[in-house]
């Protein structure tokens, strides 16, 4: 039977931008932004509160990527680096290493590396790795 390991992603809703902070075995892993919560709207919405399934993904325009499928009435929903959620994501969700402002960070493709990795040990061991989304610090 596969492990389950479950990372938690908490965050804070704004009018520019959605921030968030991933946790694994309550240690900090990197921040994230999104685009703000508009009701689930394709491609101008953050994902909504829940718990998601991650799987390995390949896409043509950002290679391999933790992807998240069953996101309810959205598709091709992934984690990849930007660092502004306003001009680079259409509901995606990217890591950063430190946040700027609402929607906004820096260092992202360092904060996607050292979270691809962690993810990638894990289903390396045969977990099951899911992202856990709340609201909250």
């Amino acid at each position: 039977m596969a492990l389950k390991s479950t990372l938690v992603l908490r965050r804070t809703y704004g009018e520019q931008g959605t921030n968030g902070t991933i946790y694994f075995d309550g240690e900090q892993v990197c921040h994230t932004i999104e685009l703000p919560d508009r009701n689930n709207i394709q491609r101008l919405s953050c994902i909504p509160e829940g718990c998601y399934k991650l799987e390995k993904r390949k896409y043509t325009k950002h290679g391999e990527q933790i992807g998240i499928p069953a996101v309810l009435g959205r598709e091709a929903i992934l984690i990849h680096a930007a660092n502004n959620a306003m001009k680079q994501l259409m509901g995606c969700i990217a890591p950063v290493t430190e946040l700027t402002g609402e929607g906004t960070g820096i260092e992202s493709r360092k904060a996607l590396d050292k979270l691809k990795a962690l993810v990638y040990t894990l289903w390396e061991q045969g977990d099951e790795v899911f992202l856990l989304i709340r609201e909250g610090r």
